[in-house]
């Protein structure tokens, strides 16, 4: 078979020599999470599934949609040869949720998470020219508070909840690195002085060490820095671009450098080699505005789920994901809310070179216990750690223009502090720690828990645009559309104080040509959207226009988001159906969305 999902894993930390893990792993499912006292660690596993296919997807040959309480993987492989003196280490770019994984018998590693990569140094284990087998437990229960995302803790898929992920579900490599090597480096643009700022960890700071680290561009070397790598835990190097060599990176001119990372031994000899790539770009606050390279770029987003049919939340390609970027740059965008899941790093690389702007999210849904109440909002502390994965892992993306670590966590506010409160602000507090180059959201829509979060926004599915205009009206006024009302009239949000406001979920718009010709016009199992339904496409475009003006029209909205994309199931309320083809006249929906808007015209 050919090798699915074949391509690089970790496009801006590249090393030459690896071998990608995907193809067919033994597998097996595990209901009852009683696998290691049955033996499954040990003995052959009885099915087979195309690794790194979730096995409720279509794509790896299982599809289960059912409950998977553990599931295991077995595979053996060979170090090769030509890696005698280095080491292998195994990267697992995502295995949701909580993973366990044995090398010939030994456990290598532990994690919890399913958003984030996670790796293991085999050289105790597994020498080069030595066989490797390597088995996976992943248990991923429905019940309890766990970052799920989008993942229905119910049989069926029901209203914005959709088919579950278990297990493996990006790019299983291995890799090649010598005992002492370069680690991912921390990539920080300086717009204002013409550099960027490179943090460069090394395994150890061995004597004698240095790092050289190389900017270039499509005429060549740009400049050199060099720095002794035995001093600081972290090396750190300035690389100073010349006046006639700055580029910035933007949404028109996505320019991005090559960084070629050396590191050098006591005798001058190059040990260790990685490629980087680096975008010169700033984002600022001023009063209400959020500035891109000091500039009023009005954010034209849209909601991305990142959900496929055969795949689920793995990507079928490579051409997958460039072309949902495509899709919604064709309709008019030009970034998108990476929404309920932490995208593989691979779309964020099409994304930098496509000038595309993101915001971060993490898949924090899950953590709910019962509906609105005091405490009905329960994150684990392993959200912080999980997410603080994410932010590393993706800190040197250009196009990533803000973070958002949680989503519509929906809880009443009172003279308690509870753990929704400590968490939300731990992750607040961390993200602004990890990263002082971008703005945070502390929590999307509802409800923000935290006075001082560097944006404040709304979700807004009413449907009638005049109806919807009157109330986005307030922010002139210093009194925006919030989601602030709870039962009996007790607040669910901190008031807006000011901030940076958008409206980050809007629209939303059912339309099923088919069902609606079929008398289809009501939420039912197989068709969900927000409100009241179009009588017809033609009363899309009215509504869809009415919706879109309301916020282009006001000189201090930064940005809003669309709902969504792409339909997904049931949930059609998608620019595009949910296979990617056409269903709307998106020439017509580019018209609307790209005339000026008022927030633009400030520069």
């Amino acid at each position: 078979m050919t090798q699915p999902r074949a391509e690089y894993p970790r496009p801006q930390f590249v090393r030459a020599e690896w071998v990608n893990l995907n193809g067919e792993w033994q597998f097996e499912i595990d209901r009852s999470d009683s696998g290691l006292e049955r033996g499954l660690r040990e003995r052959e596993l009885e099915r087979r599934i195309v690794v790194p296919f979730a096995p409720e997807s279509e794509l790896s040959g299982i599809e289960d949609v059912d409950f998977l309480e553990a599931v295991w993987y077995r595979t053996t492989v060979t170090i090769p040869q030509e890696w005698a003196d280095k080491e292998a280490v195994l990267h697992f770019q995502a295995v949701d949720h909580d993973a366990t994984v044995w090398v010939n018998g030994t456990e290598v590693v532990r994690h919890r998470g399913g958003f984030t990569p996670f790796s293991a140094n085999l050289s105790q284990v597994a020498k080069p020219g030595e066989e490797a087998t390597i088995v996976v437990r992943a248990r991923d229960t429905h019940k309890g508070p766990q970052a799920r995302g989008k993942q229905s803790q119910l049989y069926n898929n029901h209203s914005c909840l959709y088919t579950r992920t278990t297990g493996i579900w990006q790019t299983v490599w291995l890799e090649a690195v010598p005992t002492v090597h370069l680690k991912r480096p921390r990539i920080t643009p300086d717009v204002a002085g013409s550099a960027f700022h490179l943090a460069v960890p090394v395994s150890a700071n061995k004597p004698g060490y240095k790092i050289r680290a190389i900017l270039s561009d499509a005429d060549g070397d740009v400049t050199t820095a060099e720095v002794r790598a035995d001093l600081d835990f972290a090396p750190r190097l300035t690389l100073q671009i010349p006046t006639d060599r700055v580029r910035l990176w933007d949404t028109t001119d996505p320019h991005l450098y090559d960084v070629a990372l050396e590191l050098i031994d006591a005798d001058g000899n190059v040990v260790d080699t990685a490629d980087s790539y680096a975008g010169l770009r700033s984002v600022s606050v001023n009063g209400q505005a959020i500035l891109i390279n000091g500039k009023h770029v009005f954010q034209r987003l849209v909601l991305d789920q990142g959900y496929w049919p055969d795949g689920l939340m793995t990507a079928p390609s490579e051409d997958a994901l460039v072309k949902d970027i495509e899709l919604s740059i064709a309709a008019g965008f030009n970034g998108a809310r990476l929404h309920q899941k932490v995208f593989e790093e691979r779309f964020l690389y099409h994304a930098d070179r496509l000038g595309y702007l993101v915001w971060g999210e993490f898949g924090d849904w899950g953590s709910g216990v019962g509906h609105t109440g005091d405490d009905n909002q329960q994150p684990t502390a392993s959200y912080v750690g999980q997410w603080l994965e994410a932010v590393e892992r993706d800190y040197s993306h250009p196009s990533i223009i803000g973070w958002c670590p949680l989503n519509e966590t929906h809880q009443l506010l009172h003279d308690r502090i509870t753990q929704l409160d400590d968490v939300t602000r731990a992750m607040f507090l961390a993200t602004k720690a990890a990263d002082s180059t971008r703005p945070v959201l502390d929590s999307s829509g509802y409800s923000h828990r935290v006075p001082e979060t560097d944006v404040w926004d709304s979700h807004n599915y009413t449907q009638d645009p005049a109806e919807f205009a009157q109330e986005m009206a307030g922010l002139k006024d210093g009194t925006p559309y919030g989601n602030l009302g709870g039962p009996e009239g007790r607040p669910i949000s901190q008031p807006y104080a000011g901030q940076p406001y958008f409206c980050s979920e809007f629209g939303g718009i059912w339309w099923n040509a088919e069902k609606a010709a079929a008398g289809k016009s009501g939420n039912s199992e197989d068709s969900w959207g927000y409100g009241q339904r179009v009588a017809d496409e033609e009363d899309f475009y009215v509504r869809f226009t009415g919706l879109v003006d309301a916020l282009l029209d006001d000189p201090l909205m930064f940005g809003y988001c669309y709902t969504q994309l792409t339909d997904v199931f049931q949930e059609e309320n998608g620019i595009y159906n949910f296979d990617r083809s056409n269903k709307l006249d998106v020439p017509r929906i580019q018209a609307v969305q790209t005339r000026p808007a008022a927030y633009e015209k400030k520069d």
